[in-house]
């Protein structure tokens, strides 16, 4: 559903929607956000008009996203509140530079950062280890990580365990549509689940003897490499862009891949490939 289309509904039955796809019960959320079911019940049926801050709030106990806080708003008459800034415009310069400091101080080991919809927004120089070999127009900007990574064009060729790992991502991708309702990641997941995969995939995830973690297992000329990877967010984000930035960094899961990698960085071997970044 577009944006527009959005903020033509009434508050009340975008407010009823989110409560549902939550699984609330109005009587669940008047006790959660401490307001009356009658109230509540008035809001949603339309029959009384709530106020900017009790919009925030219901949408603060729906753990609704900024984006949609603003859609909320709109749909209620009232002006967004949190801002959405290019990220190359000035006022993100502290921004920028934190994602910078944080990219660069992790090589030789890759690390990207995405979007919302998975778009390659920056990377080290690192990540060449992870693109080699994927087709040009999947890098081509707007890059998306999980097509690339999937696509038979891209990574899954190389990766040795693709049917775990695609199940993993896949999992991931699921939980973030249902999370954020957001027509474009379920048509991002319905085109990645038509891909083919030779392996099993794992409806669940059980460790094997020994695992802590999933690995990413990639075929590579210096032999099997194996990567563990940690997603962090900014902590208490008050824009829309900032909020939905995400760092994926990848760590070597043995000595070998550690080894590896640092042989790469001191060859400048790992950025030999083309830039990744958009």
């Amino acid at each position: 559903m577009t944006t527009t289309a959005q903020a033509q509904r009434p508050v009340g039955e975008l407010l009823r929607q989110w409560r549902e796809h939550r699984r609330l019960s109005q009587l669940d959320l008047s006790n959660q956000a401490e307001v009356s079911t009658r109230h509540l019940s008035f809001v949603e049926t339309g029959r009384s008009r709530p106020s900017r801050d009790m919009v925030l709030h219901l949408a603060e106990q729906l753990d609704v996203l900024l984006r949609e806080r603003n859609r909320l708003l709109l749909s209620a008459g009232y002006a967004p509140v949190y801002a959405q800034t290019a990220l190359d415009s000035p006022p993100m310069a502290a921004v920028r530079t934190a994602l910078r400091q944080v990219l660069d101080g992790h090589e030789p080991y890759p690390a990207v950062v995405v979007d919302r919809w998975w778009h390659l927004v920056d990377a080290n120089a690192a990540l060449g280890v992870l693109t080699a070999g994927i087709a040009p127009h999947l890098l081509a900007a707007p890059a998306n990580v999980l097509r690339a990574g999937l696509h038979p064009d891209g990574m899954a060729p190389r990766i040795v365990n693709l049917g775990e790992w695609r199940a993993h991502l896949l999992g991931r991708l699921r939980r973030q549509v249902a999370a954020t309702t957001d027509p474009q990641l379920a048509d991002l997941y319905a085109e990645l689940c038509g891909y083919p995969c030779e392996q099993p995939e794992p409806e669940v995830e059980t460790p094997g003897a020994g695992d802590i973690a999933l690995p990413l297992r990639l075929r590579h000329e210096g032999g099997e490499l194996a990567f563990i990877s940690i997603v962090a967010t900014f902590g208490t984000p008050l824009d829309v862009t900032v909020a939905e930035l995400t760092i994926e960094s990848f760590f070597p899961a043995d000595r070998h891949t550690a080894d590896v990698l640092r042989e790469l960085h001191g060859q400048g071997g790992a950025a030999s490939t083309a830039d990744p970044r958009p």
